[in-house]
C-alpha cells in the first residue's frame, strides 16, 4: 500500500501510544482505505470499519444488459453478506461525463469503499484521485482505468477485477481450430478500432490458432449486430472458401450468423464469439453460433463487493484477479442457460479469503 507521510507518521504515532492515545488516534483513521497503484502492489485498508462496511458503486449504463448483470452480483452479494451498498450507474454507455458526476456525487458522502467501472479509461480518475487523498480504498472492476493518467493524478488503485480479454481470445481460437481439424480459413470481426478490449480479444484469437488455420482478413464492425451482418456478406463474396469467423463480442456474432445463413451456409461456417449473453446462448444451443466464451459481470460485481470487504477488513489486496470465463458449446448450453446470470461452475474468489472476521 502506497501512503502518504502524514499517513505513516500517525500510524507509528498510533503504535507507540498508550492504549487510551491509541483510542483516540484510531478514531481518526476509522474506516479509511488506501490503495495500491494500477499494475502494483496490491492495496490494503488503512482503516477497519467497525460494524457492516458501507461501499457505493459507479457503473456503466443499465441500458446494456452486461451491466445490468453485473448491478445485481454487486446487490446480491452485498445483501448476502450484510454491506450497505448504493449502486449508481451512468445514463448510458457514453455518458462520461455523467458518470463522472455521479461519482463525484458519492466521494463526499461515508463510504468506506468504492467499485468503479469507466467508461472510458480517463473520465473517472479525477474522482479516484479526490477518494484516494481521502484514504479510502477504490476498486476498479471490468474497465480498467488508464495507468499513465492514474499515476499523474495519484489516483491510486488497490485492485482491479476484470476478464482476462486476450485469454478469452485465445480460448475462442482453440474452440475453432477444434471445429476445423482440417484447418481452413477464417475471418476475424472486432469491436471499434483501436479499442483495447477488441484489440485483446483480436490478438488472443490470432495468436492462439492451429498452425493450420489462417486468418484471411481482419475488420472493424463497432461492436454492431447490423454492421457485423454487412462486413460477414462481403466476407463471405470476397472469401467464399471461408469456413469460420471469429467475433469479438456476441452481439457482431449473431449478425455474422445472419450472413452465414443468407449465404445458404449454416453448418459449414463456424461461428465462435465472446460475451454469453441470453441471445447468444441461446443460439448456441440451438446450434446457429458453434460457441461463444462467456464472461461474467455478475461474479465480477459480486468479487467488487468482496474485495471492498477485504480491504476495508484491513487486508492486502492482490493487484489484478481474472474474472471467470467458460467456454459454452450445445454441449453445456442447457446448464448455462439456467444458471446465468451466474457462472454455472465454481471458480476461484481470492477475496473471500482475505476478508478478515
Amino acid at each position: 500500500m502506497q501512503v502518504t507521510n502524514a499517513q505513516a507518521t500517525k500510524r507509528t504515532t498510533i503504535r507507540t501510544l498508550a492504549i487510551a492515545a491509541l483510542a483516540a488516534a484510531g478514531a481518526l483513521g476509522l474506516a479509511a482505505c488506501g490503495g495500491g497503484s494500477t499494475g502494483g502492489a496490491g492495496g490494503s485498508a488503512a482503516g477497519q470499519a467497525s460494524g457492516p462496511p458501507k461501499v457505493a458503486a459507479v457503473i456503466k449504463g443499465l441500458d446494456n444488459p452486461f451491466f445490468q448483470a453485473m448491478q445485481k452480483g454487486i446487490e446480491d452479494d452485498s445483501a448476502t453478506a450484510g454491506v450497505q451498498t448504493t449502486v449508481q450507474a451512468a445514463t448510458s454507455v457514453t455518458d462520461t461525463t455523467g458518470q463522472a458526476d455521479k461519482l463525484t456525487g458519492l466521494a463526499g458522502q461515508d463510504y468506506n469503499c468504492y467499485v468503479v467501472n469507466p467508461i472510458s479509461g480517463t473520465n473517472l480518475v479525477q474522482g479516484i484521485a479526490q477518494l484516494a487523498a481521502s484514504g479510502k480504498a477504490i476498486v476498479n472492476i471490468d474497465s480498467p482505468v488508464d495507468p499513465a493518467a492514474a499515476q499523474a493524478a495519484n489516483a491510486k488503485i488497490a485492485t482491479y477485477i476484470g476478464t482476462d480479454n486476450a485469454a478469452a481470445g485465445k480460448t475462442a481460437a482453440q474452440e475453432l481450430s477444434r471445429l476445423l481439424p482440417s484447418g481452413g480459413k477464417v475471418a476475424v470481426v472486432g469491436g471499434i478500432a483501436g479499442d483495447v478490449t477488441s484489440g485483446d480479444r483480436v490478438q488472443g484469437f490470432t495468436s492462439g490458432v492451429a498452425p493450420n488455420v489462417a486468418v484471411v482478413q481482419t475488420v472493424a464492425a463497432n461492436w454492431d449486430r447490423q454492421e457485423a451482418l454487412t462486413q460477414a456478406t462481403n466476407i463471405l463474396q470476397a472469401h467464399p472458401d471461408v469456413t469460420g469467423f471469429f467475433a469479438a463480442n456476441d452481439d457482431m456474432g449473431l449478425g455474422i450468423t445472419r450472413a452465414v445463413a443468407n449465404a445458404g451456409k449454416s453448418g459449414q461456417v463456424k461461428v465462435v464469439s465472446v460475451d454469453g449473453n441470453p441471445d447468444a446462448l441461446a443460439a448456441v444451443k440451438s446450434g446457429e453460433l458453434a460457441a461463444t466464451v462467456a464472461q461474467y459481470p455478475y461474479a465480477i460485481g459480486q468479487m467488487g463487493v468482496d474485495a471492498c470487504r477485504a480491504a476495508v477488513s484491513g487486508a492486502t489486496l492482490p493487484a489484478k484477479v481474472d474474472a471467470p470465463v467458460a467456454l459454452i458449446t450445445k454441449d453445456n448450453a442447457d446448464q448455462a442457460i439456467a444458471a446465468a446470470p451466474k457462472p454455472f461452475a465454481a471458480y476461484p474468489n481470492p477475496f473471500t479469503a482475505l476478508i478478515k472476521k
